[in-house]
């Protein structure tokens, strides 16, 4: 599936490891995109799971598009788990190169750039959602 870009509408991801990065916000799923900015800014625990970090967030969200292959890069919100998730390759849900979230997920952005900078966090180190300026 491709992404759709929202009026260049982004949010940043923050890490000690990966340091500062951005990622756009997309059309795939707007009601998720719109909750998760109204609860900006977030901070949470990395939990690693393959290629993808995830962390719970104080949002309860119902499936929207939900899928579970998505694409690198990927940021999504989890149901099951009010979590949100960062994919960055393959997971141990993968049934080929791309991630496999471990049930359907929300995506509703995009990381800008090479998105297995996320390869260097490690479990329990602080990520922070935030939002851009207009």
């Amino acid at each position: 599936m491709n992404y759709v870009v929202v009026m260049e509408r982004r949010i940043t991801i923050v890490t000690k490891a990966a340091g500062s990065i951005e990622a756009e916000l997309t059309s795939e799923n707007p009601q998720t995109a719109e909750r998760i900015l109204a609860a900006l800014p977030i901070d949470g625990k990395a939990n690693r799971w393959g290629d993808e970090i995830y962390f719970s967030i104080p949002v309860n969200i119902d499936e929207e598009h939900s899928r579970a292959e998505v694409e690198v890069g990927a940021v999504a919100y989890w149901p099951p788990g009010s979590a949100l998730c960062i994919f960055f390759g393959r997971t141990p849900a993968s049934r080929s190169e791309k991630p496999r979230a471990a049930s359907p997920v929300n995506v509703f952005a995009k990381v800008k750039g090479d998105a297995t900078v996320f390869r260097n966090v490690r479990d329990g180190e602080t990520v922070t959602i935030e939002k851009n300026p207009p």
